[in-house]
């Protein structure tokens, strides 16, 4: 009777200390609900100049969303009609990756990786656009690739401009999050430029991917996606974010972790039916900051669906409504 009730004891103290279903729930925000063609994979979202959204994707030659309220989105097909050529040196089926959109100079300009599952023999490309809708994209071919011999993989881009020059940040596994000067004429990488290094895991795999930089105040913000993407309900990926002064770091958390020590601010994971909250960036909207990225939907047989939530900062840190 005594090893009993000190087994039951035991047992309900164990029981206490763990986090419970609902608490995890709660830490976290819902998307903001949304209609139509839900089903994307990485999105990248802009406000365009004409009014409305456009949404790029992995899947598809770029798969397009397009909204007018960012509540309903319809289906706009791809970027391109077909892959370029050059895309097949990378894998057979001319596969696009985890695009990136933004506008500067007069036009929009959409970065994209191509590889194959498992290979750091990649390439990140990049096309332009005066309207940023699908169908009217012009392709200049690569702007950086990593091969095998490399300690880094050239696939996520990110591009953003910083004290007067224009950065683009990349990396999965393969020892991290990267980042290269571009020439702001080409879009593309400057002869010889140095490859600095943002953030890893301390151990192999190194599972960080998907970066994403906003300055804010007087910091720059590094996003990226943690654990392991592209499982449907069996996906882990969430979304930390470490700080630094300067936007080629270093990067640190709330508690001065570095991220190249494996450091990160946990902003979002997975809850209730949105599991492996990931493969996020982040876009302006009419003076507010929303944060983009998808989530594998475990009421729908894991299908990746579009999440969006209104970025709020507090106390030098982002959080989410």
């Amino acid at each position: 009777m005594k090893r009993t009730r000190l087994a039951t004891a035991v047992a309900a103290a164990v029981v206490a200390l763990l986090p419970t279903t609902a608490s995890a729930d709660v830490t976290y925000p819902d998307p903001q609900p949304i209609t139509g063609q839900q089903i994307i994979h990485d999105p990248t979202v802009i406000r365009l100049a004409s009014g409305g959204y456009v949404a790029y994707s992995t899947g598809g030659v770029i798969g397009a969303r397009v909204s007018r309220d960012k509540k309903q989105w319809d289906d706009a097909g791809n970027a391109f009609a077909a892959p370029p050529a050059w895309w097949y040196e990378y894998n057979d089926t001319g596969d696009p990756w985890a695009p990136d959109i933004s506008f500067r100079d007069g036009r929009y300009w959409l970065y994209y990786a191509v590889s194959s599952w498992g290979t750091n023999h990649s390439a990140i490309g990049v096309a332009t656009s005066p309207t940023g809708l699908p169908g009217t994209w012009i392709d200049h071919g690569k702007v950086f690739s990593s091969e095998r011999t490399d300690a880094w993989n050239a696939i996520d881009p990110a591009v953003l401009r910083a004290d007067g020059k224009l950065w683009m940040t990349f990396g999965s596994y393969w020892t991290g999050i990267r980042m290269v000067e571009l020439d702001p004429r080409t879009g593309k990488a400057l002869p010889g430029a140095s490859v600095h290094h943002l953030a890893t895991r301390p151990d192999a795999p190194y599972a960080v991917e998907g970066p994403y930089i906003v300055r804010h105040g007087a910091y720059y913000y590094l996003f990226a996606s943690y654990d392991a993407c592209c499982a449907g309900v069996n996906s882990t990926y969430k979304i930390r974010v470490g700080r630094s002064t300067s936007v080629t770091g270093p990067y640190v958390d709330s508690t001065g972790k570095p991220l190249l020590e494996g450091g990160g601010e946990l902003l979002l994971a997975g809850h209730g039916r949105y599991v492996g909250t990931g493969g996020e960036s982040v876009f302006r909207d009419r003076g507010e900051d929303w944060l983009a990225y998808h989530y594998y939907d475990a009421k729908d047989n894991g299908t990746p669906k579009l999440g969006l939530n209104k970025l709020t900062w507090k106390s030098g840190w982002p959080g989410l409504t």
